[in-house]
């Protein structure tokens, strides 16, 4: 196993949340520990507000708070929480995995991770709110689609510059999206960004997104909107007011109520999510 900077009694509440036992790496572990991440860790940025107004938090959260909130209020994180520490949780389980920047509007303000396995490498992003179940392979001729009712997500294929792109596109009309860059990183390069990201102008200081992803369901909810799916149909219910959005995330992401309340209690949910 490869050493990491971390106690390996967080590397084994990590693999308990999960329910998931350790094993040596190989390709069917790899699937079987994103499906557990993605299925049961969600994306959500109710602890962000929360720890931002507790704790003044500006930076990446610690790694055994970010555990705690995992098992006492069901919490995951957004893209540099989850994505960084199953990072070095598949690390630490020995796997060939390299920290990578993603450019949206701006450079480098998303993470993923790519893996290599036997000489192929593939694609692993636990922190976009999307159902990427699996690996996603990157020695890719055409694109690669995954549908999630009125969603698709393309992975499409290396381009000119050894650039990875994923499209997500909404009733057929491309709305997000980012550009993988894929040298390795180290998280100490996105002190800034991740500090940027607290700012009161940022998305996820003004805006509500939390998903969690199954093999069957997909369950979102975004600003006061709740979004069920299958692969094929999307069903939109609008919430009335905020005690009925703290009900609805308490009743279906386990996050209680009065934890929710408080994380967006002055949230003016005036951002998209998806901006």
């Amino acid at each position: 196993m490869i050493e990491s900077d971390f106690e390996e009694r967080l590397f084994l509440k990590y693999l308990r949340l999960l329910e998931i036992h350790r094993q040596s790496p190989s390709f069917e572990y790899l699937k079987e520990i994103v499906r557990a991440q993605v299925s049961k860790i969600p994306f959500e940025n109710i602890s962000k507000l929360l720890f931002k107004k507790r704790l003044n938090l500006k930076q990446l959260i610690d790694f055994e708070l970010y555990l705690d909130g995992i098992e006492k209020y069901k919490f995951g994180g957004t893209c540099y929480s989850n994505n960084f520490y199953f990072n070095q949780l598949l690390k630490w389980l020995g796997f060939d995995i390299k920290l990578c920047g993603a450019d949206m509007k701006n450079t480098d303000v998303h993470l993923v991770n790519i893996i290599n396995n036997d000489n192929r490498e593939f694609l692993v992003d636990t922190g976009y709110a999307a159902p990427f179940l699996e690996p996603l392979p990157l020695d890719l001729l055409n694109d690669y689609s995954i549908n999630s009712g009125n969603d698709r997500y393309i992975l499409k294929p290396r381009n000119n510059n050894n650039r990875h792109q994923i499209e997500l596109y909404r009733n057929g009309e491309l709305i997000h999206g980012y550009k993988v860059n894929p040298r390795a990183r180290n998280i100490n390069e996105f002190r800034q960004v991740i500090k940027d990201s607290f700012n009161e102008s940022s998305t996820f200081m003004n805006s509500l997104l939390i998903t969690r992803f199954d093999s069957e369901n997909f369950i979102i909810i975004h600003n006061m909107t709740f979004i069920e799916s299958n692969k094929f149909v999307s069903k939109k219910n609008s919430l009335s007011s905020i005690d009925q959005l703290a009900s609805v995330i308490d009743n279906r992401f386990g996050i209680p109520r009065e934890i929710v309340l408080e994380s967006i209690q002055d949230l003016q949910m005036k951002s998209d999510g998806w901006s």
